[in-house]
C-alpha cells in the first residue's frame, strides 16, 4: 500500500508516521510528502529520511480545482491507495473528495464533533472541559465532520497550561495516529488477499 502525506507546519505527527513505516509497524510504503507550503519544517524532515517532496501553493493557481486537479494527478501518478493528513491546514474539496473517497484520513485535536476545526486544542482549553483528545477520522465534505476512526482522551488539568494541554495532545497523537494507521492498513490488506 502506498501513502502520501499532506502537512503544512511542523511535521511532528508527519515524523511519527514515517518512523512508523521505517521500522515497518505500518506495512505501507511512504511514497511522498505534499505540502502547500514551500518553507515549512515539514519539507525539511521528510528530506532527512528521504522521503520525495512535492511542495507547491493554491496561490499557484487559478482556481481550488485547478489546484487539486494538479494534486491529484501527482496521487494518480504515485499510484497512491491512501491519504493522510497529518496537519495539513487546507480543506480538502470535491476534487480530491471524489476520487479518494473513503480513503483520506484526518487527525484532529479534540474528541470531535467538539470543537472542530482550526483551534481545538485551544478552543477545548478556554472552553470550560475536563477533557479534550485526539480523533482520527475519514474526510468527508465537511469540517471535521467525516465518520471517526479513532479517539483518545486527555485530561485538562487545573494545573494545565495552553502550552502543557498541547504537549499532552501532541504526545497522544504521536501514538494514536501510526497505530490507527498500520491496523486500518492491515485490515485493508487482509480484505485483499
Amino acid at each position: 500500500m502506498k501513502l502520501a502525506v499532506f502537512a503544512s507546519g511542523n511535521g511532528s505527527n508527519f515524523q511519527a508516521i514515517a518512523e512508523a513505516v521505517a521500522v515497518g509497524t505500518i506495512n505501507a510504503e511512504l511514497t511522498l510528502l505534499f505540502c502547500d507550503r514551500k518553507d515549512a519544517y515539514v519539507v525539511q524532515r521528510a528530506r532527512s529520511m528521504s522521503i520525495p517532496v512535492v511542495s507547491f501553493s493554491p496561490k499557484d493557481f487559478e482556481s481550488k480545482a485547478l489546484y487539486e486537479g494538479e494534486i491529484l494527478h501527482l496521487l494518480e501518478e504515485e499510484q497512491i491507495d491512501l491519504v493522510v493528513l497529518a496537519g495539513y491546514m487546507r480543506i480538502i474539496g470535491p476534487t480530491l473528495l471524489e476520487e479518494f473517497s473513503n480513503r483520506i484520513i484526518n487527525i484532529h485535536p479534540s474528541l470531535l464533533p467538539d470543537f472542530p476545526g482550526l483551534h481545538g486544542i485551544r478552543d477545548a482549553f478556554y472552553g470550560n472541559v475536563r477533557e479534550t483528545g485526539v480523533t482520527i477520522h475519514y474526510v468527508d465534505n465537511g469540517i471535521d465532520t467525516g465518520p471517526i476512526i479513532a479517539q483518545e482522551k486527555v485530561t485538562i488539568d487545573a494545573t494545565d497550561t495552553l502550552v502543557s494541554l498541547e504537549e499532552k495532545i501532541h504526545k497522544v497523537e504521536h501514538k494514536l495516529f501510526p497505530a490507527v494507521l498500520a491496523e486500518l492498513i492491515k485490515t485493508q490488506q487482509g480484505e485483499r488477499i
